[in-house]
This record gives structure tokens, C-alpha cells and sequence, in this order.
């Protein structure tokens, strides 16, 4: 093996095609032709002298000496950015980019200006923010850290909970004045409801009254969405009545465009969960990040800071 030809931009270019089994997809990632990625990768074989990558039509997939590569070329890289971090920091000045994954509707209100925020502090901190409410897979992706709504699965990340997600059912002026100010829990029975379609048991509300006691009530509707925004459109536009999170609708509220139905009745919080790559979690400018965050959503509108932390 020819040692010199070992070089951390092809080493970069093998860990990434090996975690997103495409080309082409790291080709894009990276900003460089196709045959650049061909190219690096056929350089690394030949310089380490074994098959690292089976190719097909359809994917790329690791050899058995490729596993094991790949396993070591990660710690290599980890160690290499950890020591320009550490570096960085003497100092005084944390640089590099972070790849940010979070729920769409809660990135586009309030995510983007927490992370304009933080770059206003750290200047030479870099932010790539994807929007998707899809469970993404983190290491596959690139990403350093997401933010998610909703209970996960058991997972190798590191998790930090930011708190639980109040929800509340509000509706328009004009379809309340149309339609009725439902009293009671069995009173919204025929009332149009706007659902999330990517939600589970979205037919169904569960709502704990004043004395504590639980009410299951069939919640139906002509309009399901899978996307927050647009629950939050037709609420505008008087479509019917939603159980919204607080923090989607929380300026709605203040300037009167919902009400709030059945104030005295509650629903249970959805989690609201900061995921972390193990293998990111020592670098400086993430780790700034997520402690900037987790103060900063806790201050958000309907965010009830968790009891403790996992």
C-alpha cells in the first residue's frame, strides 16, 4: 500500500458512499461530478490493495473488508475534525458547518431565527437545515443533529428531551359563528376537523377534563393534511377545528384569527426530542449548538420543560 495515496478527501468521499449507498446522491452532496467520486474511490482501493465497495446497477454496497475499513476511516475523521475544533478554540472562535434535520412546520416558524441567533453569536459557524417530518436515518444523511416531534424508537443516538408539546383545539371566528361554539366534548360531533393524515388515531380525540376525567371523541372531517403549515392555513381560512400544537398557532391566537375551543379540557403533550450523533457529540460547534437550543426551545409558547432529562 502506497500510504500517500491514503488521503482524508478520499477517505471522506468512501464513508460517504458507504453510508448513503449512492454515487451519485454524494456526487450532489459534495458538489462534484459523478466520476470525481468514481475516481477517488478507485484511487482509495488501490492504495489500501482490496475491493472496499460492490457495485451494482441499482447500489453500492461494503465488502467485508470494506466493513471493517469503514469502521476505522470514521474514528479517523472524527479524530481529525475534533483536533481542528480543538484548535479552533484556543482560539476563541468555533468555525465549521453543522447539518440540522428537523420537523418541517416547527423548523419554518421557529427553528430558522434560533439558528439565525446562533450564528449572529458565532459567526463562522455554517448551518445546513433540512426540513422533513420524515425518521430520517442521521449517519446516512449527514446529519449532525435533529430535532423531532413525536415518540421515537429505540435508537443509537444520543437523545435530549426539550420538553413536552401542548396542544389545544381552536377553530376560526367565522366558522365558530357559522357553525356553533362546541360546550362540551360530545358537542364537537359533526363538526368539520382538519387532521393530520400522517398522524395516528387523528379520528380520535382524547381530552382530560377539568375533574380529571377521560373523554374519546370521533373527530372526522373532509380535509387531512400531512404537513402543519397547512393545518394551520385552514384554520386561517375557516375550514373547521384542529388540535393544534400551541407553539403553530400561538400568534393566530394573540391577534384573534382562532379561539380557543373547550379551554378548560386538555390533551396529552407530544414529545419533543433533540437527537445527536454519538460520533458528533464531542465536536465544539455542536455541542454549542445544542445547549443553545435546548435553552431556546424551552422558551417557546406551549414547550413544558421536561421533569428531567434522558
Amino acid at each position: 500500500m502506497n500510504k500517500s495515496d491514503v488521503t482524508l478527501e478520499r477517505m471522506r468521499s468512501f464513508v460517504r458512499v458507504a453510508e448513503r449507498g449512492s454515487l451519485s446522491a454524494v456526487a450532489r452532496e459534495l458538489g462534484i461530478g459523478q466520476s470525481t467520486v468514481t475516481r477517488q474511490l478507485r484511487e482509495l482501493e488501490a492504495a489500501v490493495g482490496t475491493p472496499l465497495l460492490s457495485r451494482t446497477t441499482r447500489r453500492v454496497a461494503l465488502t467485508d473488508e470494506g466493513r471493517r475499513y469503514y469502521a476505522q476511516c470514521v474514528l479517523i475523521l472524527r479524530l481529525v475534525e475534533q483536533a481542528g475544533d480543538e484548535a479552533r478554540d484556543t482560539r476563541g472562535a468555533p468555525a465549521g458547518t453543522i447539518r440540522v434535520s428537523c420537523t418541517a412546520a416547527f423548523g419554518v416558524l421557529h427553528l430558522g431565527r434560533l439558528l439565525f441567533a446562533f450564528q449572529d453569536r458565532y459567526p463562522q459557524i455554517g448551518i445546513d437545515l433540512s426540513l422533513t417530518d420524515e425518521r430520517i436515518d442521521l449517519v446516512r444523511e449527514g446529519v449532525d443533529v435533529a430535532i423531532r416531534l413525536g415518540p421515537l424508537a429505540d435508537s443509537a443516538m444520543k437523545l435530549r428531551a426539550l420538553g413536552q408539546s401542548r396542544r389545544v383545539l381552536v377553530a376560526a371566528p367565522g366558522y365558530l359563528a357559522e357553525r356553533g361554539m362546541p360546550a362540551t366534548p360530545e358537542q364537537l360531533h359533526g363538526h368539520e376537523g382538519i387532521r393530520m393524515s400522517n398522524v395516528a388515531g387523528s379520528d380520535v380525540l382524547s381530552l382530560r377534563g377539568p375533574d380529571g376525567r377521560q373523554h374519546a371523541v370521533s373527530f372526522g372531517g373532509r380535509f387531512r393534511v400531512d404537513h402543519g403549515l397547512a393545518v394551520r392555513e385552514a384554520l386561517i381560512a375557516g375550514r373547521g377545528i384542529a388540535q393544534a400544537h400551541r407553539w403553530l398557532v400561538d400568534d393566530l391566537l394573540a391577534d384573534g384569527r382562532v379561539e380557543p375551543i373547550l379551554p378548560a379540557y386538555s390533551m396529552q403533550g407530544v414529545p419533543l426530542s433533540l437527537l445527536l450523533v454519538p460520533e458528533r457529540a464531542g465536536i465544539a460547534r455542536v455541542r454549542l449548538l445544542v445547549d443553545f437550543l435546548a435553552a431556546e426551545i424551552a422558551a417557546l409558547p406551549g414547550i413544558q420543560s421536561p421533569a428531567r432529562e434522558c
